[in-house]
């Protein structure tokens, strides 16, 4: 089994992705996309910058929990991941989508 893009709208009508891992636990997030071919878009640019150590930004949040931001090469975040308890689990959270998001299939719940 491989990760999965799973595409749903969300409750002001955006578009939003999450990449699930093979365990199903989310790994990362998008912001809103009015239009579904954004949020297309967004996951190409995923799956291209996934690979790339360098296009993650290793984050400490205000509550001293872990996370990081997957960016495209123009700087912009592309993605978001879940909160972790420590930097280990962060890292490995980096490791996933770096295995998953490349070959992830893309599950569309909006049609």
């Amino acid at each position: 089994m491989m990760g999965k893009f799973i595409i749903s709208k969300r409750q002001d009508n955006e578009f939003q992705f999450k990449l699930r891992a093979t365990n199903g636990q989310v790994i990362l997030s998008s912001e809103g996309y009015i239009t579904k071919a954004s949020c297309n878009k967004a996951i190409e640019s995923v799956k291209t910058n996934a690979s790339s150590d360098m296009r993650y930004e290793r984050k400490i949040a205000r509550n001293g929990l872990y996370y990081f931001n997957l960016k495209a090469s123009n700087g912009e975040i592309i993605g978001t991941s879940q909160m972790y308890t420590t930097f280990i689990a962060r890292d490995n959270g980096v490791e996933s989508v770096m295995v998953n998001a490349p070959v992830a299939t893309i599950q569309d719940e909006t049609i």
